[in-house]
Parts: structure tokens; sequence; C-alpha cells
């Protein structure tokens, strides 16, 4: 049976006409179509067709995999990056194990190296190596074991929230107060739930570079200052600290294509079908039965189904309903590179060898008086003039991405992420503010390197640069994120609100047999394949 109504909405509307299958595909009414092949998508077909549910999903693009893919995107180099989304920690092994995925993680021996100059000299905060190295990278940056001290207590007591919070994310959604209680730590919920993150880490930590390493798991892809009254920092800032029970963020081996390869083909294994080049471009229902309507190069179709769930954000939801979109769609603010480097460059701090700088999360301009400033500078309609963001090094971990000769040579891959940079700063002219932005980021990275990082990138066949960058409309251009969120929408706390009517599973609208099974649905957003596992379990009655 599907979820109820939620309460205080609108009856679904009658279908306005019959509703034939489309003469390729096997069934003429299927329990599901799936709307988008992303990973999510991918989760929720193969869970409903291992319970025996007839599904199809229909993809827009040539290939499944969404925004979790590879690509060789350099011409004649044979380097399979990750293009959009890069890091593993959300993916609960629940579902890895019950759609049996040949798919590895594997973890990385540091966790982040921040970079600073003091007193003239270059230095730098190593996290990882074990507990010696990193107490003793704390006392060198800071002076005494202080800091380090709060270190540990701060991210003992995250730890003990996600060994509670993360198991609830494939079950049914808590209330407000059943979370509270299993959370059991009432200081831990106030400074996660109720008070501005900022709060929290100005209390417990006095060094300002310790302060914003912190504080960048809430602004990843969330545009908000540590104080922001709404709270959307702190939303953004636990589902980067509870992955897995942990928070631990893992490299997906092969890539990240590698997931959505095993996730498609679990879904086919399972008998469910998956047609790509089809982008659909309305849903009629009357709330028991639906049809989807889509578009291919050889003209129109439609596909019939008893449940339709859509892997995409609320707003596109609501343009195939032909309603009005939902208010306040966030904007995303993350700048995109991929590079393919020659070598790895020298790096400034001669403590550090690059090979554990890079292999973790490589901190730049991430000072928490750096991040407030980035910050207002882009509230005032400014590209921040010290951009921070952060880099990792994929091939470190995982050199299964590159050709042999490639990985012979001393070639590696970079990802870097950039903060404060939210779509609005590149409506007027995109290619110049991506040109701009570019260039005053990798300057900031350059600060701490002893050669340019230019210097050190490998050239195609054609002898260009390999460098690719994507902003905000980037992204929304090529993947359809509205305003390149790369969460659909402001993410949700991870417990049931009566008001915004999501269901018992945190996927339901105002069609009963409607789901969302994307990031913007309750404890959407990162690679989880949360969302999709819920809305399976939504419509299997579990």
């Amino acid at each position: 049976m599907p979820e109820p109504l939620p309460p205080g909405t609108s009856r679904p509307r009658v279908l306005p006409r019959a509703m034939p299958a489309h003469a390729e595909f096997v069934k003429d009414v299927y329990d599901a179509v799936i709307v988008g092949g992303g990973h999510n998508g991918l989760v929720a077909a193969a869970y409903l067709a291992r319970a025996g549910r007839s599904v199809i999903v229909l993809e827009r693009l040539g290939h499944t995999g969404g925004a979790a893919v590879s690509a060789r995107p350099f011409a004649g180099v044979d380097a399979r990056l990750s293009r959009y989304s890069y890091l593993v920690s959300l993916l609960p092994e629940k579902i890895m194990r019950d759609l049996g995925l040949r798919f590895t993680l594997r973890k990385r021996s540091v966790s982040s190296y921040t970079p600073v100059v003091r007193g003239g000299r270059a230095t730098g905060l190593l996290v990882g190596g074990g507990e010696d190295r990193t107490r003793e990278s704390f006392r060198a940056l800071t002076g005494s074991d202080a800091e380090y001290a709060a270190w540990r207590e701060f991210y003992g007591m995250t730890r003990r929230v996600a060994e509670r919070v993360f198991p609830t994310l494939t079950e049914p959604l808590p209330t407000r107060d059943a979370l509270r209680e299993r959370v059991d730590d009432d200081d831990a919920w106030r400074m996660l739930f109720e008070e501005p993150i900022g709060v929290a880490v100005e209390r417990r930590f006095t060094d300002d570079l310790v302060r914003g390493v912190v504080l960048t798991d809430a602004l990843i892809g969330t545009f908000a200052d540590a104080h922001d009254p709404s709270l959307v920092q702190n939303r953004c800032f636990l589902y980067h600290v509870i992955g897995g029970g942990t928070g631990d963020w893992d490299v997906p081996v092969g890539g990240m294509g590698a997931l959505t390869d095993a996730l498609a083909a679990a879904a086919r294994e399972a008998g469910a079908e998956i047609a790509t080049g089809r982008e659909a471009i309305r849903i009629d229902t009357d709330g028991g039965h639906a049809e989807v309507a889509f578009r291919t190069d050889a003209g129109e179709g439609a596909v019939a189904a008893r449940h339709v769930l859509v892997n995409a954000s609320p707003e596109t939801l609501a343009g195939l309903l032909g309603e009005e979109p939902p208010p306040g769609a966030a904007e995303g603010a993350q700048l995109k590179v991929n590079m393919l480097l020659r070598r790895l460059p020298r790096l400034r701090d001669r403590s550090v060898d690059p090979r554990e700088a890079f292999s973790g999360t490589f901190h730049i301009a991430e000072g928490y008086g750096q991040l407030a400033a980035a910050y207002e500078e882009a509230v005032a309609g400014r590209l921040p003039s010290a951009p921070p963001s952060e880099i990792y090094c994929h091939s470190l971990t995982d050199p299964s991405i590159l050709a042999p000769e490639l990985a012979e040579r001393g070639h590696h891959t970079l990802t870097l992420f950039g903060l404060h940079t939210p779509a609005r700063l590149f409506a007027r002219d995109n290619a110049a503010a991506r040109d701009a932005l570019l260039k005053a980021t990798l300057a900031e990275l350059d600060a701490h390197l002893e050669e340019p990082i230019t210097d050190c990138l490998a050239l195609d066949e054609d002898g260009r640069p390999c460098i690719e960058v994507r902003t905000p409309l980037d992204l929304e251009l090529e993947l359809r994120l509205p305003g390149g969120n790369i969460f659909h929408r402001a993410l949700a706390f991870p417990y049931a609100d009566e008001t915004a009517g999501t269901g018992r599973w945190g996927v339901a609208t105002a069609h009963p047999n409607v789901l969302l099974c994307g990031a913007g649905a309750v404890r959407g957003g990162g690679v989880s394949g949360i969302p999709g596992h819920n809305a399976a379990m939504a419509v299997l009655g579990r």
C-alpha cells in the first residue's frame, strides 16, 4: 500500500486520458516507474525488483549514475575521475549487504591537513597518522595540549551521536522527542539541534585554524554563517559527522562510477528494466495509478505504473506534475575542480610529505576568520577574494583509476571543492566569474606550495592542461540541480515534521502514489542511497 496522503494537502487530480504502455516496454502497467537513474533511483529499483515488483527506470542521459559517475574528462588520457561527487560516508552497510553490491570502500590513513603561515613560518595541522602524531601536530601549532584535548572530547561526542542517529536513517522517521531520547545527551542535542554550531565551536576551541577545520563540515555545499539562526549549517554538519556511525569519509575503489555500476547491475539482476535516453516530461496521477510521459530522440512515449518514484529535485517534481514549485529553494554554493597532475607539488611546510597531506582533506583558506570573511563578501555580491576550498587526491588511496603507465610515472588526480560561492555570483557572466574564481582559488593553494599547481598539471593529447571547472550554474545545466544545489534543497533534520507532510518514511508528496526518492527527501543528500531505500520501503509498506 502507498503512504497515506499527508494531512492538509490537496486531493490528486484525475488522469486526463487512458494509459497505454509504450511498445518497447515489457509490461502494460508496472508496479513502479522510477524517474531518474542516479544512485538513489537505482537503490529503489533494486529493492523493489528484489521484492518481486515490476520496475522500470527512465533516465534522461545515455547512462545511469547521475552525479555519482566516473569519467575520462581529458582527451586521450586514461584517468577515470569521479566527476561530481567523490567520497562516501553516508552509504549504509545495510544497503550494500541487502543488495549484494560488488563494491569496495577504502579508508584514508590521514583525515586532514591544513597549512598555515605563523610567525613567518610555514606549518600546518595534520589530523591522522595515529593519535601520537595528531597530538604532536596540535601541540606544534598551538603550543599546548589543550586544543587537542578539546578536539578529542568534541569528536568523541559527535561519534556517540553518530552511533545512535545513523541507524535511524533507514528506519521510519522518528519523532523529534524520540530522536532526542535516542541521542540521550542534552549537551550534544543542544549543540547540534538547537543552537547555531558557531556557539559550540567558539566555546570549545580557541585557535582560529582549529575552529575553521571544525566549521567546514557545516558549510560543504551549504551557504551559511556559523551563527545562522535557521540552523541550516547545523543540519549540514550533522550529516557530515554521522556517516556509518563513525563520521569517516571513505574512498570508492574504482571511482564513484564503480558504485553506480554495481547498483545498476544489482537492479538488472533483480529484474528491473533500465531505459536510458528517456527524459520524463510529465506525470499524471489519480492517486492510485499514474502515467509518466517521456521524450526520446525518436519522439515521445509514455509508461503506466501504480507508483512513481522521482529521483530528482522537488522543484523538478513540481514541474512534472504541473504544479507550483516549492517556495524558498536553496541555491548551490560550491566550485568543483578536477585535475590530473604529472606529480604532486612540493609543500612549503617541509614537516609533511605531500603524499600524506593530499591523501586526506587538504584545507585551503579555511581558518575561522577566513570563512567568515568569504561569506560576508559573497553576501555582498562579490566573489571571495581568498576563496576557501578543500582538496583530496583519490589516486593516493586508490591508484586503480589511473592507467598503469600513468601511475608508474607518478601521475595523480586532485579534486577541489570550493565553498561560499553561491549561484547568484555567476548569474551575470558565468564564464568570466568561473575564470576569476578559479584563478583566485589556485592562488590560495599556491601560497602553500613551493611551485605553482599549474606547473604540475598533466597535458591531454591536444596539449591542453588537464583541469576542468564547474560552477553551480554548470551543475544546474548538466545535472538539473536547482541553482546547482547538490542537496536539491536545504537539508532537514532526520526526524518527522508533521507540518511538512513527508509521511512515515520522509518521502511522501501530495499524491499518495508519487514519492520522492532523491536528495530532496528527508534524510537525503550525499551519496547514501537512503532516500532510495526509504521510498522502496514506503511502497512495500514495511
